[in-house]
């Protein structure tokens, strides 16, 4: 790891003036804000991560969970993932997220692991970490041979020639299906930008993951208020029982109304260069009885356009699958 300046920011003002000081806030960052650093200190030790300045924002009191008069939830951007996933809010109305979660790492990350950490956690991608190996998103223009290589784990939707590396996170998955808005404060002022345009596709310039720019330090996240009678769950399908990442994995959230789906949202982890959210899919299930045939139709819908390299083809049924067990979970 090499040498850096640590400096404790004292209020948002201080934080968001040291991090304009970074010519970006993407890969190559010079300046970079750490809470938890459950993945900032790995990349840091494997040389991916290189910042001159690492600023401390634990001090800046954003760890706040409430519920607003709105009704809409509250969620501080450095709340622990443990004590977010227990509170009684999100166990009782929000019950996919607190599944997300508790499916995600170990209890001690989660001890450690902030909320904005997590939303903005980097892919698992192998030749990403790996200084050795070729990597678009770590160095634009040198390659990407995750595609003609080891890609079993990689993404199947929103890839390009450049990038088919997936995002990792559990809670981004299920704070998308909850309309989640991330809120920013920044060098021209505050802004609120809804989860489902935060992350940003690789394009030809996969190093771009989001929407932050220099300065950029995330406050908080904002869920809306699920409707009456709803019901939510997370379904991940891995390897292994713990400590793994998604081999796919969905958040659904549902309402019924005499007999038939009333409204519905679900989105895909794993498979995506983001997390994956197709509202014309979701419309689909709208005023249809609840079965399989109606599920599977929702999740052809979602998977359309799906590019599967050599070894993660599989993904496309297991997703299908997916989709349908996790609505039948509450529905039956």
């Amino acid at each position: 790891m090499q040498p850096f300046d640590l400096v404790r920011a004292p209020d948002q003002r201080t934080a968001v003036a040291e991090g304009a000081a970074s010519h970006t806030a993407q890969q190559g960052a010079s300046v970079r804000f750490l809470a938890g650093g459950t993945t900032l200190v790995d990349l840091m030790k494997l040389g991916v991560e290189r910042p001159g300045r690492v600023v401390d924002i634990n001090r800046l009191g954003l760890d706040d969970i409430h519920k607003q008069a709105n009704g809409d939830l509250f969620i501080g951007a450095t709340a622990r993932n443990s004590d977010l996933a227990h509170h009684p809010l999100v166990r009782g109305s929000y019950s996919a997220l607190s599944q997300a979660i508790l499916a995600g790492a170990s209890t001690q990350l989660r001890n450690a692991a902030t909320t904005a950490g997590n939303l903005l956690q980097r892919t698992r991608c192998m030749y990403f970490r790996d200084l050795a190996s070729a990597c678009n998103k770590r160095a634009p223009g040198s390659g990407c041979p995750a595609i003609a290589g080891t890609n079993r784990m990689l993404a199947i939707l929103g890839t390009s020639k450049a990038c088919i590396a997936t995002n990792p996170s559990d809670m981004a998955v299920a704070m998308m299906v909850y309309d989640a808005v991330v809120h920013i404060q920044g060098v021209a002022g505050d802004r609120q930008i809804p989860l489902m345009d935060f992350y940003v596709l690789p394009g030809e310039r996969p190093d771009i993951e989001n929407v932050l720019e220099p300065g950029d330090l995330v406050t908080h996240v904002t869920l809306s208020s699920p409707s009456t009678g709803e019901r939510s769950t997370y379904l991940k399908l891995r390897d292994r029982a713990s400590y793994e990442f998604a081999l796919v994995s969905a958040a659904v959230a549902i309402t019924l109304a005499n007999g038939a789906i009333a409204s519905a949202r679900f989105a895909l982890g794993g498979i995506g260069t983001r997390p994956w959210r197709v509202t014309e899919a979701e419309r689909a299930l709208v005023g249809q009885a609840p079965s399989d045939k109606v599920f599977r139709n929702a999740a052809e819908i979602c998977l359309r356009g799906a590019r599967p390299q050599g070894q993660n083809g599989f993904k496309i049924e297991l997703a299908r699958r997916c989709i349908v067990h996790a609505f039948k979970q509450i529905t039956q």
